[in-house]
This record gives structure tokens, sequence and C-alpha cells, in this order.
């Protein structure tokens, strides 16, 4: 959920973001972290993740907008993202979702469903691994958090058709296709801030 602390840092970061012809996908301050993810049509590289950080990082300093210590990342979302925002669902539908619900919903409060549609309204997912499949309509107060899935599917495996001598070891090697690996890497920069008083000189 937005808090004015994080409404105030969007309004302030966004024309720093644009000038990077990135796209803000989230951000979030929680626990001492600003975490802040963006990403870009045809996907992003590390020196990009890397002077973002930076000029992210010069400005925080100077504005001084967060009180004491915190630790900034900004990172590429990746495969697997949180859902926050109705922009962020209605992106996101067709795909499958964990999540969790507020205890006033009643049932199960975390499950794993396929996203069937979103508005500015709320929801409506179908929730999986249950005997009678059922749409369920949620709104956004109802959610208390949302998380995609990557469902990787392994390739088949060869069958082997020659035989091996007695006495001979057989080894197999198990392989992940180049594509599959490359889909796992996500850029991530991370800066640590201190905000806080110091004695040393």
């Amino acid at each position: 959920m937005a808090t004015p602390t994080t409404e105030r840092l969007v309004e302030v970061l966004s024309p720093i973001i644009e000038t990077f012809k990135v796209e803000l996908v989230d951000l979030e301050y929680s626990g001492s972290i600003l975490r802040i993810t963006v990403e870009r049509e045809g996907g992003l590289d590390l020196s990009v993740i890397s002077r973002l950080t930076r000029q992210i990082s010069n400005y925080l300093d100077e504005s001084d907008p967060i009180d004491g210590r915190y630790t900034l990342e900004v990172s590429s979302p990746g495969l697997e993202r949180a859902l926050r925002t109705p922009e962020h669902f209605i992106k996101a539908v067709g795909r499958t979702v964990n999540i969790k619900v507020d205890a006033s919903v009643g049932g199960e409060r975390r499950f794993r469903a396929v996203l069937m549609a979103a508005d500015l309204d709320g929801i409506t997912v179908q929730q999986l691994d249950v005997k009678e499949l059922v749409d369920r309509r949620l709104s956004y107060d109802d959610v208390v958090q949302c998380k995609t899935i990557f469902e990787w599917q392994a390739e088949p495996k060869p069958s082997i058709k020659q035989a091996v001598p007695t006495g001979a070891k057989a080894s197999a090697k198990k392989s992940i296709s180049p594509s599959a690996s490359a889909a796992k890497r996500v850029a991530r920069t991370t800066t640590v801030t201190d905000k806080g008083d110091s004695n040393e000189p």
C-alpha cells in the first residue's frame, strides 16, 4: 500500500527515472530498505541500472527526504514480480499468481490462482489446487500480497538407445538451455546510505 513517504518519493524520483527512458514499475520503502523497480521494453542491462542508482543516490543525498540509515536497491523486476497497483494487475491478467488475502475475506488466506480479470476496483481470480474451479472477486483492499509465478517447463529428456557396456560407468549431465539461464538473471545494484549522526571525522 502507498504511504505518504512512498508517494512523495515517486513524485520526486519519477522525473529522474524518465530521463533514462525507463519505466518506474514499483517503489517500496519498508524495514529501512528503499526498493525501486524499473523496466524498459527490450530489457535493461547492468550499466543502465548502475548509472540510474548513482543518480538517485546523489539526489537523495542532496534532498535528504528519508531520515536515518537506509539501503537503496534499484533493480529490474525479473520474471516474478509483486503486484501492488491496479495497473500492475491489469498488465498481469492471465498470469498465475501467489496471493494472500485479508483475514476478513474468509477461507484460505494464501493460495495459488490464475488472474482472470482486473480493473480499477478489484480483481477476479480462479483459485487452483481445489476440487472445483470457481472465480472469486476481490477488492484491492482484500489483497494483502500478490506476486506472479514464473512457471518454467523443463525440456523433455532425450531417450537413450545406446547400450552401456558391462562394467562401464554411465554418467548424465544436467544442462539448462541458455534462454532459461538468461531468464533467471535480474540486473540489480544496491547502495547503503547513512543519514545518521557519526562521531568519525
